[in-house]
């Protein structure tokens, strides 16, 4: 059976089922089969760690007093989830509550999954940044998830090393380049940063940046623009900068990427708010060296950024206890309680704006212990996210961006043949499961 399209236009009417008329499952995994007059048991699938010590804040709290009672069920992350959901709710077997990456929205809704929960939950909206609250309503009336947490791009610097090579931070991209080059002329064994091909995500939050919207509808089809303006040019920005050999082209997450951040052989990361954890286990020596900015700006002045990483807390169509089940999505992510719990048990940075500064978040990461006002500026920066516009197949997308771009990158070869075979791949594919492509 092909999968049903989803039009930014159209999607409420794709889950025209109202709040609660889904289907239930009687399944130990699924909504727990109460009656709805009764007590309200459900299941929530999720990969975050913690997250059922923040659900027991819930079962002893709010929903105690409510009779509804929250399971977290560890699972997978990524497409391996994806799958695991679709698969259940096929047989009618998803659980009540699922935590969904962004760009998985559109899989999820095209395959019927997931429930509008725009009644029960819908006048959070103001909660949240305009280009998060976007991204979980597919563009549309409709609200198929509640952002939970959020990963925004900045720029990290080795602060003593642009002080001994005198450097100064970017603010645009242009200034960015001109650093390259500049380190490159005062320490040629030293790069600023490198191109990676292996995380797409990163390549996809600084398309958004600059204006990108890869999937978006017209009608009952699909158009594909990654082979667009906007991300042309950051596709030549920075194929530019590794054919002339102002920065690596190495992949990020390897042996020699970590010791290149540990000895200081690269000076400078494009990363989300996620970063320090990270730099702690890639450079544990370099603690207290590092400093933290906004992502340069395609236009002076600006302060726009994109997205890596991020994910959100959605009710499936499967669940017997919608309007329990939003109830609860709606608390873990706006509630003042739930959103510290998300920040001390489960190491998120959450999506809602009140909590990006204070309580759990008043201390920089220890791994920045040198710059206090770390999360001010974070969520100073977290306020400029771009929204994104995400398709059915982005794992497809994903894909053939490693796999073109890594050669690109290996042979310092111009990038564009290898943006133009990721638009022809993805479109490819839409036409493969029998989804109408706008060209």
């Amino acid at each position: 059976m092909k999968y049903r399209i989803v039009a930014a236009s159209a999607a409420a009417s794709l889950a025209a089922t109202a709040l609660l008329t889904g289907c239930g499952s009687s399944d130990d995994d699924g909504s727990g089969g109460q009656a709805a007059s009764g007590p309200v048991s459900l299941t929530y699938w999720s990969w975050a760690p913690g997250l059922d010590k923040v659900a027991d804040i819930w079962n002893k709290g709010e929903g105690k007093k409510a009779g509804i009672t929250v399971t977290v069920k560890k699972q997978a992350s990524g497409d391996d989830l994806v799958t695991k959901i679709i698969t259940a709710a096929k047989a009618h077997k998803a659980p009540d509550l699922v935590q969904a990456e962004y760009q998985a929205l559109p899989t999820l809704v095209s395959n019927d999954v997931l429930a509008d929960i725009s009644e029960v939950a819908g006048d959070a909206e103001d909660e949240f940044a305009e280009g998060l609250w976007q991204q979980a309503t597919l563009g549309s009336d409709a609200l198929y998830a509640l952002p939970q947490d959020s990963g925004p791009l900045m720029f990290y610097y080795r602060q003593d090393l642009f002080e001994k090579y005198g450097l100064s931070v970017p603010t645009t991209w242009e200034e960015f380049a001109e650093t390259a080059r500049a380190l490159k002329k005062k320490a040629p064994d030293k790069d600023l940063t490198t191109f990676s091909s292996n995380d797409s995500g990163l390549f996809a939050g600084l398309a958004q940046q600059a204006g990108a919207r890869w999937w978006t509808t017209s009608g009952d089809k699909w158009k594909v623009a990654i082979d667009d303006p906007a991300t042309r040019k950051v596709t030549d920005f920075w194929g530019g900068l590794v054919e002339e050999g102002a920065i690596d082209n190495q992949p990020m997450y390897t042996p020699a990427w970590n010791k290149a951040l540990n000895t200081g052989k690269q000076l400078a990361w494009v990363s989300a708010v996620w970063a320090p954890g990270t730099l702690t286990t890639a450079a544990p020596d370099t603690a207290g060296k590092w400093a933290m900015a906004p992502l340069p700006q395609w236009k002076a002045g600006e302060s726009v950024t994109g997205s890596w990483g991020g994910s959100s807390t959605a009710v499936t169509n499967d669940s017997k206890h919608q309007e329990a089940a939003a109830t609860f999505a709606k608390w873990l992510n706006t509630d003042p309680a739930a959103l510290a719990a998300l920040v001390k048990e489960s190491g998120v940075y959450p999506a809602a704006t009140a909590a990006q500064t204070g309580g759990a978040l008043t201390k920089p990461p220890a791994y920045f212990s040198n710059q206090p006002d770390f999360y001010t500026t974070a969520a100073e920066i977290a306020k400029g996210t771009a929204p994104a516009a995400w398709g059915p197949n982005v794992n497809v997308a994903y894909s053939s961006f490693k796999d073109n771009f890594a050669a690109a990158a290996k042979n310092k070869s111009p990038f564009a043949p290898a943006l133009t075979a990721m638009q022809e791949a993805t479109v490819a594919d839409l036409k493969k499961q029998g989804f109408g492509v706008s060209e």
